[in-house]
């Protein structure tokens, strides 16, 4: 027979109404309650437990990230934006998304900071 495990320790915070219906809400559309939920999300800092989902839509916007600020720096220089140009942005971008995402979770877990700032 497995043991459940005996939780001695408490943690707590205090919130506005508005706060703590959003909370029950949050909970509740997850199934459980509000103390397992605040639990699981309390303890879910750790890279492997962002979802795939939060990792492709950083990947995602990471790329538009590039792709736009390279292209304001080829426009603000006066180069012309050519099909061609547009396509190496994106498969530049596409290339570096996934590993680039990775990073900022990680400096988001660990509390650093992402040290590239441009683009690129």
């Amino acid at each position: 027979m497995v043991r459940a495990v005996l939780r001695t320790k408490s943690v707590t915070t205090k919130v506005t109404e508005a706060e703590y219906v959003r909370l029950e809400e949050l909970a509740q559309v997850t199934g459980v309650n509000m103390s397992e939920w605040m639990r699981g999300r309390l303890l879910s800092r750790d890279i492997g437990e962002h979802g795939e989902e939060t990792k492709t839509v950083l990947a995602e916007v990471l790329a538009l990230r590039a792709i736009l600020i390279n292209l304001l720096y080829s426009l603000s220089n006066d180069q012309p934006v050519t099909a061609e140009s547009m396509k190496e942005l994106i498969a530049r971008a596409d290339e570096t998304k996934a590993n680039r995402a990775m990073e900022c979770l990680v400096a988001l877990v660990s509390g650093r900071s992402t040290d590239k700032q441009n683009g690129s």
